[in-house]
């Protein structure tokens, strides 16, 4: 996984930032990353889990802006 996805989803994840992940086939999904690895994320929404694979996303849109801090 490389340096950028890592410190996004990190944000995403600490901060509890709710997403809509969007899929290659066209599904929307929402809800909030609460762990991710190199292969799949764990989105929960409504105290339901669901693993996404993340081959299957095309983006990843957070409800408000991420700052990621450049080296």
């Amino acid at each position: 996984m490389n340096k950028v996805q890592s410190d996004f989803l990190d944000d995403l994840k600490d901060n509890r930032v709710a997403v809509t992940v969007f899929l290659i086939n066209g599904v929307k999904l929402q809800g909030i990353i609460t762990m991710y690895d190199d292969n799949t994320l764990l989105l929960r929404r409504d105290g339901h889990t669901q693993l996404v694979y993340k081959h299957a996303v095309s983006t990843i849109m957070p409800s408000v802006s991420v700052e990621i801090a450049e080296e």
